[in-house]
């Protein structure tokens, strides 16, 4: 069974909530922080090329280029 993960949009601080199969991971500043969390989950081999393309990530607010919370 593959993980669902569910990428929140950016907060205030730029950093956005990592979900994982209804878990919270923690908030991920880039694809590299994002990767890690996917190996802590369990994936092995995961690299931040490839979570960006990725189907098991679900981007909310914005895709993986974006990390930037509203502007103040």
């Amino acid at each position: 069974m593959a993980l669902r993960v569910i990428v929140s949009p950016p907060s205030s601080t730029g950093g956005r909530r990592v979900r994982v199969d209804g878990t919270i991971l923690g908030l991920a500043y880039g694809l590299d922080d994002l990767a890690e969390f996917l190996r802590r989950a369990g994936l092995e081999d995961v690299d931040a090329a490839e979570v960006a393309r990725s189907p098991l990530v679900d981007w909310r607010g914005g895709g993986p280029d974006v990390w930037a919370g509203p502007a103040a």
